[in-house]
């Protein structure tokens, strides 16, 4: 059973930072970033391969940067010039094979 455990979400003002951290149990082909707001739709916003490729949804890519570390089973998401938007919880997921594990989320609040 893999398991993901994501941390580094809190509370922050407009225009701050936050960087999330997801470490997996096992590292996964692929490793990635969602995050589900409130009445929405869960969105994409990246995710980075074993083998170096990245991947960005088109609205994230420039406030929003991925990184990984494989040696740690871990992947990043290094979030600058938050917006009240934001406001969301924030879902690592892996890919193993044809399978993708999600992990429980971590809440991001960005309020004046």
């Amino acid at each position: 059973q893999v398991q993901l455990v994501e941390s580094g979400g809190g509370l922050v003002q407009p225009g701050g930072s936050l960087r999330l951290s997801c470490t997996a149990s096992t590292s996964g082909t692929v490793m990635g970033w969602y995050r589900h707001a409130p009445g929405k739709q869960r969105e994409f916003i990246a995710t980075f391969t074993k083998r170096g490729s990245i991947n960005y949804a088109d609205s994230m890519e420039g406030r929003f940067t991925i990184s990984r570390d494989n040696a740690k089973n871990t992947v990043y998401l290094q979030m600058n010039s938050l917006k009240p938007e934001d406001t969301a919880v924030y879902l690592c997921c892996a890919v193993y094979g044809t399978n993708v594990y999600w992990g429980q989320g971590t809440q991001v609040t960005v309020f004046s």
